[in-house]
């Protein structure tokens, strides 16, 4: 891999990581247009791994709230009283909310780096995701806040979560829907989104780090991988600052219209020939 593809690849993780447009759709449709073989280990290893600097910046920007609940949690281990307060619930919430996605990501692994990882796959749920989230975004209520966050709320979250294993669903776009649907507002969902992104990122890195490191070596190659990863930290940390600002006062629209037409784009190349689905 070239270092100004590493960069462009790194800098569209970085940026669409967080926004609810699928980070995994961009990178595979850019790696597509590129030249790659999309469903070649190598390069769906590198489509995980550079997640983790988006996975940092996210540690760093919300590092208060980190320190708190992580405090909150093992003083509830030590002492029963302590059990009783918000930040200790949400922090078990949380984990219990990351667990669906380790579980599903795990038992569908080969279909998930080989079949979904059709441009077909990534056009069609651009576009029908879309209506989730326009429909969320329309009927929900945003009445309850983080305070109000309970550990069904963040299962039934962390489980929609696992759609985002398709590429072009978007893990954010899920489960901020979910959110609204259950009545939180949108502030509160994006951050709780934000929580449960760290362990379900860290793990793939870690798991494909562990189990492709010979195919990245002889593949993409580990000097692009880390320079997208590098990229995708500092682009990263500018997309979670503006998003949380951007979502405490606009919906999801313009990003569904954005969805909508990239889907619709990429179904065109992919029927008229002009782009091999895989």
């Amino acid at each position: 891999m070239h270092l100004w593809e590493s960069v462009v690849l790194g800098a569209l993780e970085g940026l669409t990581e967080f926004l609810p447009v699928s980070s995994t759709g961009h990178l595979t449709i850019a790696e597509k247009l590129m030249g790659y073989s999309i469903d070649d280990p190598d390069v769906t290893a590198f489509t995980a791994i550079i997640q983790v600097g988006a996975v940092l910046a996210t540690v760093i920007y919300l590092r208060a709230d980190i320190v708190r609940l992580v405090s909150a949690f093992f003083r509830g281990l030590r002492t029963p009283g302590q059990r009783r307060t918000n930040d200790f619930r949400f922090a078990v919430a949380v984990l219990a909310g990351s667990i669906p996605i380790g579980i599903v990501g795990l038992a569908f692994k080969d279909q998930i780096e080989t079949t979904l990882r059709s441009l077909w796959f990534v056009g069609v749920a651009l576009i029908l995701f879309s209506g989730v989230m326009w429909w969320a975004d329309r009927v929900g209520t945003q009445r309850r806040h983080e305070g109000d966050i309970t550990l069904r709320d963040t299962v039934t979250i962390g489980i929609a979560q696992c759609l985002a294993l398709i590429p072009g669903v978007s893990r954010s776009g899920a489960t901020m829907s979910t959110g609204l649907l259950l009545g939180i507002d949108r502030v509160a969902v994006t951050k709780l989104s934000f929580f449960l992104a760290i362990p379900a990122l860290a793990g793939a890195t870690v798991l494909q780090t562990v189990s492709e490191y010979d195919n990245i070596a002889d593949g993409v190659g580990w000097g692009p991988t880390l320079t997208a990863t590098a990229v995708s930290f500092v682009v990263g940390y500018l997309a979670v600052s503006w998003l949380l600002k951007f979502i405490a006062h606009h919906g999801l629209g313009v990003f569904i219209k954005y969805r909508v037409a990239l889907g619709t784009v990429v179904l065109i190349l992919v029927g008229t020939g002009a782009l091999a689905p895989t």
